[in-house]
C-alpha cells in the first residue's frame, strides 16, 4: 500500500509542477527586461527538471506495481 501512496504522491507534486510551468511560462511572456528574462528561464528550467525527474520516478514506481501483480 505504500507504494500505491507514493504513486498518488508523485502523480500530486506533478501535477503541482505542471501547474508551476503554466504559470511560469505566462509570467515569461509578461515580463520585460533581461534580468527578469533570466530569472524566469532559470526557473522554468529548474522546474522542468524537476518534472523530469518526478516522470521518470513515477514510470519506474508503476514498473514496479506492475511486477509486483
Amino acid at each position: 500500500m505504500a507504494a500505491v501512496s507514493s504513486l498518488s504522491e508523485l502523480e500530486n507534486r506533478i501535477a503541482i509542477l505542471r501547474a508551476n510551468l503554466r504559470e511560469l511560462i505566462e509570467q515569461a511572456a509578461a515580463v520585460s527586461g533581461e534580468a527578469n528574462e533570466a530569472r524566469t528561464s532559470d526557473r522554468i528550467a529548474q522546474q522542468t527538471a524537476e518534472l523530469e525527474q518526478l516522470l521518470k520516478e513515477q514510470e519506474e514506481l508503476r514498473n514496479r506495481l506492475k511486477d509486483d501483480s
